[in-house]
C-alpha cells in the first residue's frame, strides 16, 4: 500500500469514527461539538439532533465550563458546515 493510499485509509477511518460519535451523541440527545480554526478563539459550533447548529462562546468560571450563545446558523449555513467537515 502506498503512503497516499494509507493516508486516505487513515483519513477515512478517522472520518468514520467522527461520524459514529456524532450519531451516538444525537442518540443520547447530546450536541455534537465541531471545533473550527475558522471561528474566533473560544468559539465552537454545536450541532443538535434536530439539525440546527449554533455558534457558542465557551469559557470557564471556576472549575466549570460555561457557554454563551452567539447565534443560530441558518439552514443553508448549517448544511455548508456539515459539508465542509464531511459530516454528511
Amino acid at each position: 500500500m502506498s503512503a497516499v493510499q494509507e493516508a486516505n485509509t487513515q483519513d477515512d477511518k478517522f472520518l468514520l469514527a467522527i461520524r459514529e460519535l456524532r450519531v451516538r451523541n444525537f442518540s443520547k440527545n447530546l450536541p455534537f461539538l465541531i471545533l473550527s480554526d475558522k471561528l474566533p478563539v473560544n468559539q465552537v459550533y454545536k450541532e443538535y439532533a434536530d439539525g440546527h447548529i449554533e455558534i457558542q462562546k465557551v469559557f470557564t468560571v471556576g472549575n466549570s465550563y460555561q457557554h454563551k450563545l452567539i447565534r443560530v446558523l441558518t439552514e443553508l449555513e448549517a448544511d455548508r458546515i456539515r459539508r465542509i467537515y464531511r459530516l454528511i
